[in-house]
């Protein structure tokens, strides 16, 4: 089990959400974006994490948006703790950004492109912060054991794996659902990313490419194999453009907030299935 403030992941802990937007767009929209993403959660009982990027640093294209940066997206993601009460995750990419993070976040992820980059990782572990690492998508589900390892070499035992989809081909990923198993063998809560699993890497040339009407199917197996957590990133209109005609940072795989309610509700008589 990892406990992050009042919210525990794992054991017999209720299942938690993680999500929200891909990348920060704006105070206001990170707001409205996690009060109401929040207020969903909240009516039906579901731990809630609020998670937005200040800085997608791994875009098809050079040109593609990324977010604020880090000292905005860190002041935004402060504004919607403070406003909200929210617990808040977000992605670090260098060792630079990780002791600044750390002041702010309340979870540090590492994409899954970096799970291998020993510096970073050991640096996330040191902070003494809860780490998510997302499984890259060139490795099998044992091999998480060395990432495993060098977190716990740092004294850090609050570890959640990621599952986000294994590449299959080009411009494809396959979900291995034996590998959420696996991984759970290593000992720490695993988390099952929805929205990137439907991601068609590459598939627009200069942007990723996705599947969301998979999202629900994809999440509904994954709770009937036992997930301790749900990562999935959402948005009030995925398909729209921001205001300088660029698309949003994976629009493709984005699940409409409006939908998920619903699946909230699906997810709920599954998990409860399995209750003994």
């Amino acid at each position: 089990m990892v406990t992050i403030g009042p919210i525990t992941i794992g054991g017999d802990g209720p299942l938690v959400l993680i999500g929200g937007p891909c990348a920060i767009e704006s105070e206001k929209h990170a707001l409205m974006t996690a009060e109401r993403l929040a207020t969903i959660a909240a009516e039906r009982r579901v731990p809630f994490i609020y998670k937005s990027s200040y800085d997608k640093a791994n875009r098809s294209s050079g040109g593609g948006y990324r977010g604020p940066g880090l000292v905005e997206g860190l002041r935004i993601l402060r504004k919607v703790k403070e406003t909200l009460g929210l617990l808040v995750l977000s992605d670090v990419h260098q060792v630079s950004e990780v002791a600044p993070a750390a002041e702010v976040l309340d979870v540090l992820q590492i994409p899954a492109f970096l799970c291998r980059q020993t510096d970073l990782i050991l640096a996330a572990g040191r902070t003494g912060r809860p780490v998510n690492v997302k499984k890259g998508q060139f490795l099998a589900p044992g091999d998480m054991r060395n990432v495993v390892d060098k977190l716990r070499s740092t004294g850090n035992e609050k570890i959640l794996l990621t599952e986000r989809g294994t590449s299959f081909g080009y411009h494809n990923l396959v979900v291995d659902m034996r590998g959420l198993v696996q991984m759970r063998g290593l000992g720490y809560p695993v988390v099952f990313d929805a929205t990137h699993s439907v991601q068609l890497p590459g598939a627009g040339g200069t942007r990723s490419g996705g599947e969301r009407q998979f999202v629900p199917a994809l999440a509904r197996a994954a709770v009937a194999v036992g997930i301790d957590a749900l990562f999935m990133e959402m948005h009030e209109d995925p398909d729209r453009t921001l205001p300088d005609g660029r698309p949003l940072s994976d629009g493709p795989n984005m699940l409409r907030i409006d939908d998920l309610p619903r699946l909230l509700d699906a997810l709920a008589g599954i998990r409860s299935a399995l209750t003994p």
